[in-house]
Order: structure tokens, then C-alpha cells, then sequence
């Protein structure tokens, strides 16, 4: 990201801050995304970390493991691995 000139915000009476869009853009920050605001080493600073919306999160997991459970029979592992424990 490009950052040729510094982008100011301000914070409102309710402690809210806008995220400048091309943060917003760059970061894709979306509604229902959260910000983690971390204190840091150096004073007058913190880091912000986007923690993406659980709707997101889950999207991102819907179809993992469908490659690899194509090519085994999860069904029968399980049988066999309790046959073997008992």
C-alpha cells in the first residue's frame, strides 16, 4: 500500500473511528469485521489487527478436506481404528 500522505481520523464522542477506504480496501475490511487494537512498545502508538467476520471465517472452510476425503474412505478408517482399540 502506498501511503504518500499521512490519513487522519478523528474520533467521535462515542470513542468510533472511521477506517480510511483505501485502508478499508486494501485490508479488506468489510461490516462485521472486528479490529484488535494491541498496545505496543513504543509510546503513543498501537497495533490494530482485522479479525475477519465469523460468517468470512466459515465461508473460507466450507469444501476443506473434500480433496483429500475423496480419495479415502473416512467411514472405514474409523471402523478399523476402533476395531483396533478394543
Amino acid at each position: 500500500m502506498d501511503y504518500k500522505n499521512s490519513m487522519i481520523t478523528t474520533v467521535t464522542q462515542k470513542n468510533m473511528v472511521s477506517i480510511p477506504a483505501v485502508v478499508g480496501r486494501h485490508y479488506g475490511i468489510k461490516p462485521g469485521f472486528q479490529l484488535d487494537w494491541q498496545p505496543t512498545a513504543q509510546p503513543g502508538q498501537i497495533a490494530v489487527h482485522v479479525i475477519p467476520s465469523r460468517e468470512l471465517l466459515a465461508r473460507q472452510l466450507l469444501g476443506v478436506g473434500k480433496k483429500s476425503a475423496r480419495r479415502r474412505h473416512l467411514a472405514a478408517e474409523l471402523v478399523r481404528e476402533r476395531a483396533s482399540e478394543g
